[in-house]
């Protein structure tokens, strides 16, 4: 049983975005469908997503859910993501393998990986990952935590990335309304909240592939808790997605708020729980990570 639901809207090929998710299956030719039904798919990193010794961890996130939704065996829409990122990938072409290991009647649960060649030739796993998808019926529905009361978008400033930052942060429109970057690297940091305004930049209709590259914006959470730039990086994210295909439809190409917290910094590891909305209040995904950092 398959089902393959086309995506809410169709974004530009010239997006950034849609140029960084460029996949092409391992093979072209009909007489090989048995190697395409395998989930084997080539892509290159994309510089315009580039962050300090790699890829954005969002856009890695975004380029395995992709794998899925161009499997011809998928079934339904993506109901989690979780990816663990074992080391950075280089610049250049990677490869991605999608297989759906066990199908039922209203889920799919997959396991994934990237790979690159090492300097023999070999190749080598960078990151891995599992996913469900699902086929969501109509039930009770509610939800237990509203969007918070914050000003409009068009009430705050969208943010300049700096000469020299990473160039990913250029692929975001972001509006921070609370707990932002500290000003100073003081050690005076007292909590670990932020709220901010968020969508792709230039905006494109959104889609599951963006709204998991989305959940992943936040700069580390112990910046803002302890007022101190440490190392830091996310070893493995999992995104739950609450939206319908019709609830991001519905969205467009407005704004998301997002919401950030950490709970607990110990002994090189933080987590730092999120919360997106759209405009209307509508709660779309929420995200989980563990995230190393260095004294």
């Amino acid at each position: 049983m398959t089902s393959a639901p086309s995506s809410p809207q169709s974004p530009s090929p010239h997006h950034p975005l849609d140029e960084a998710l460029q996949l092409q299956s391992a093979a072209a030719d009909a007489a090989s469908a048995a190697v395409r039904s395998a989930g084997q798919y080539q892509g290159t990193t994309h510089p315009g997503y580039w962050n300090m010794v790699g890829p954005f961890g969002g856009i890695t996130a975004a380029t395995l859910l992709q794998a899925i939704l161009q499997h011809p065996q998928r079934l339904g829409d993506p109901l989690s993501l979780t990816v663990n990122y074992a080391g950075a990938l280089a610049e250049g072409p990677f490869t991605v393998q999608a297989v759906p290991v066990r199908t039922n009647r209203s889920t799919q649960h997959w396991t994934l990986s990237i790979l690159q060649p090492d300097a023999d030739g070999a190749p080598v796993v960078t990151t891995t990952a599992t996913a469900v998808t699902a086929v969501r019926r109509e039930t009770w529905s509610v939800g237990d935590v509203p969007m918070p009361e914050v000003p409009p978008p068009a009430e705050h400033k969208a943010i300049v990335a700096p000469p020299g930052a990473v160039e990913w942060l250029n692929r975001y429109e972001m509006r921070p309304i609370a707990g932002f970057i500290p000003r100073t690297w003081d050690g005076s940091g007292d909590h670990s909240l932020t709220q901010l305004w968020m969508r792709d930049a230039p905006p494109r209709p959104l889609d599951f592939v963006a709204l998991a590259a989305l959940a992943d914006v936040f700069f580390p959470r112990v910046w803002l808790r302890r007022a101190r730039q440490v190392p830091a990086g996310t070893v493995s994210i999992t995104v739950y997605f609450h939206a319908t295909a019709e609830q991001l439809q519905a969205t467009g190409t407005g704004f998301l708020l997002g919401q950030a917290r950490g709970q607990e910094f110990r002994n090189g590891f933080f987590d730092q729980t999120v919360q997106l909305w759209n405009e209307a209040g509508t709660m779309l995904a929420t995200s989980h990570q563990i995230v190393y950092y260095k004294e």
